[in-house]
């Protein structure tokens, strides 16, 4: 298997390689966890509080809530592996949180999850996992890791074109990589959930978590209103053309490439009555500039 935990790792068979496997409480992580150990590895099982859970806890389509820690736990007790909860709310409002707020504030469309990986799941709880003297980090993630044919490691798009979350990965390093393990690469969800019901895991057919795990509510504003309330200031829908169109009651509201929403109705008339779409966000001008959708090309990315 190109994701096998054994590719570069110690000289030394199963039992002896400990592996630490980041257990969200999801299914993807907890079928990792059984398969390595079906493997005869040596598992220990971490999960991370990243935040107070408040009224994610038990909302459906959550992430890394209240109850993952708990089903996490369960998972872990039923294959008889020691598992940890380990508490990193206060990096992750430091790394994830804030900084998700502040680049939303400035008009861009941050990603959390990406900063999540860089700097906590691939760094605090990489060291973590070396404090507990194992080999490889194992998570769920639908990716590959493989040798590279220059003496190293590189990731590789999933089985699962469809589940693949390379995107979500790619600040990972080299140095990274010799450690990191991702045994579903090679598997699809059905297959993934198929593992779990043969394990006996009670997570088998637990929904997917949809949203980011820190917004509750699903809707991201929220979250910027209340750690950056001085950003949301009202302005001016603008078009291409420097035609101002109409208000809007902070850019935090809107994102590149949208269509709906833009609050404009019927006030567009004429040549401006082709669909529109938001071109550019200016938090400095608190504009929102709004143009036809050949206008969204590009042919160079800085």
């Amino acid at each position: 298997m190109t994701n096998s935990v054994s590719d570069h790792a110690p000289p030394s068979s199963p039992r002896e390689t400990r592996v630490v496997v980041a257990m969200s409480g999801g299914v993807d992580s907890s079928v990792v966890a059984a398969l390595l150990q079906e493997q005869g590895y040596d598992v220990v099982g971490v999960t991370m509080q990243l935040y107070d859970h408040g009224e994610a806890t038990h909302r459906k389509g959550a992430c890394c809530a209240g109850r993952d820690i708990h089903d996490a736990r369960n998972v872990a007790a039923r294959l008889g592996i020691p598992h940890f909860v380990l508490d990193y709310e206060s990096k992750f409002r430091e790394k994830v949180i804030d900084e998700f707020a502040a680049s939303y504030a400035s008009g861009e469309t941050p990603v959390p999850c990406v900063a999540c990986n860089q700097f906590i799941k691939f760094a605090d709880l990489m060291e973590t996992a070396k404090d507990l003297g194992a080999h490889a980090l194992a998570t769920g993630h639908y990716i590959s890791a493989r040798d590279d044919g220059r003496g190293g490691r590189a990731l590789y798009r999933a089985k699962d074109a469809a589940r693949d979350q390379s995107y979500f990965l790619f600040a990972t390093t080299r140095e990274q990589l010799r450690m990191l393990r991702f045994p579903l690469g090679d598997y699809t969800k059905a297959e993934v959930r198929d593992m779990a019901r043969r394990f006996g895991l009670e997570v088998a057919d637990k929904p997917d978590s949809q949203d980011i795990c820190f917004v509750p509510t699903g809707r991201y504003t929220d979250i910027v209103e209340k750690l950056a309330p001085a950003s949301v200031v009202p302005g001016e829908i603008v078009h291409l053309n420097g035609r101002v169109l109409g208000r809007h009651a902070g850019v935090i509201h809107y994102t590149i490439g949208q269509r709906r929403g833009l609050g404009l109705g019927a006030k567009v008339a004429g040549r401006d009555a082709e669909p529109l779409y938001v071109l550019r966000l200016d938090a400095a001008k608190a504009q929102v500039v709004v143009g036809p959708r050949e206008a969204l090309d590009t042919r160079a990315v800085q």
